[in-house]
């Protein structure tokens, strides 16, 4: 059914970098959001309101809710499609994310209303009417809500989105929950208990619990999260694959919506190597590389030493030291200056941005280490922190 209404309704479906294609799989997720929720809110309503029941009542709201939801979808996928601007260099992509997490809101507010109202008919409670009609009726709903669950997962993961994402863990939570409401109805045959009322309850705790978990997943690309762990190692991979370059560091990946991603990186190359060369790997690196990952790649050249045996010796005693402080610590652009009878070894440390220790006393820390082998060794250094 979904390849049926992918081949249908979006062409060139594999094309999930370009905006258009991406606009187009939001158009269609929305579109059957909305058609199938207010077939559900229908059934629903009318089903509480027969029966007396708060449970299938809040559920068909929580279904209006998600109509709501799909149309916010589809004007996020419609306004992250815009192209970039003056005033949005970067482009709108963001947008994708924010319509997640207004969705997300929404899930939230939905399920306190629904909370409020259960607890109530916990204290007051109504009499439910038992009826078939509405067992059948919510056992369909379960399955349409699974089926909808499925196809946003699988288009949400086809092409990064995580407003989809949002509305699959939504869909869920509402098979979730009315399965809960349904065992409500099928109890009020057997007992007086305010059973709907405490079900409706459970339902709110949830949606509650469906809306936090989505808000965390959509808020965290807009705060800044840490590149994909595949992306770094793709980056890193195909950057050594050129010859002329010896390492990489510095590498940073910003994130400004699904498929518009900005990458900076420092590479070494050979200083014996000629600078005309080398700019040359380097242009071909961040033109090939880019276009193979879909990225803007931008790569600054450093130039390092690699044929001077007394460079080379103590940039290995100097790197020993540093990982005495810690072993995950590293450094790069090591070079040594000679003045008279001092030495100046200037290199960057490079230390994982979790690390707690104030960078002036990892700096004091390798400066005493250092002059311990030598007290003519002075150290000129500069903390970076690594973002993946």
């Amino acid at each position: 059914m979904v390849e049926l209404l992918e081949r249908t309704f979006i062409k060139n479906k594999e094309d999930v970098e370009n905006p258009q294609v991406r606009e187009r799989y939001g158009m269609l997720s929305s579109a059957v959001g909305v058609c199938c929720n207010i077939v559900l809110f229908g059934v629903k309503f009318l089903l509480g309101t027969l029966t007396n029941s708060i449970a299938i009542s809040a559920d068909a709201f929580n279904n209006l809710s998600d109509v709501g939801s799909s149309l916010v979808t589809f004007v996020g996928f419609k306004m992250a499609s815009k192209p970039a601007d003056n005033d949005h260099p970067f482009g709108h992509g963001r947008i994708e994310y924010l319509s997640g997490l207004v969705i997300s809101f929404l899930i939230l507010m939905v399920g306190v209303e629904i909370g409020k109202n259960s607890i109530a008919k916990i204290f007051y409670p109504e009499t439910v009417e038992f009826s078939i009609a509405a067992i059948v009726g919510l056992a369909a709903s379960i399955g349409v809500k699974l089926w909808m669950a499925y196809f946003n997962r699988k288009l949400g993961r086809k092409i990064g989105s995580a407003a989809m994402e949002a509305t699959a863990v939504d869909s869920i939570s509402d098979a979730v929950s009315t399965t809960v409401t349904l065992i409500s109805v099928a109890a009020a045959a057997f007992t007086t208990l305010p059973i709907d009322g405490i079900m409706g309850t459970v339902v709110s705790a949830m949606i509650l619990m469906a809306g936090y978990s989505a808000a965390k997943d959509t808020l965290s690309p807009l705060l800044g999260q840490k590149p994909d762990e595949e992306l770094v190692k793709a980056i890193e991979k195909h950057l050594m694959a050129y010859d002329g370059i010896l390492g990489i560091h510095d590498l940073i990946v910003h994130d400004y919506g699904p498929s518009r991603r900005f990458a900076s990186v420092h590479a070494e190359v050979p200083v014996t190597q000629n600078v005309m060369l080398s700019h040359d790997i380097i242009d071909t690196a961040e033109r090939e590389i880019g276009k193979r990952l879909n990225l803007e790649l931008v790569i600054h050249m450093d130039p390092i030493e690699t044929d001077n045996q007394v460079t080379n010796e103590m940039r290995r005693l100097v790197l020993e030291k540093v990982r005495e402080i810690d072993p995950c610590f590293a450094i790069h652009d090591f070079r040594m200056v000679h003045g008279g009878e001092l030495t100046n070894l200037i290199f960057d440390i490079t230390v994982p941005v979790e690390t707690k220790t104030p960078d002036g006393q990892i700096q004091q820390a390798i400066e005493e280490k250092m002059k311990a082998i030598n007290p003519n060794y002075y150290t000129v250094t500069l903390i970076d922190r690594v973002y993946y």
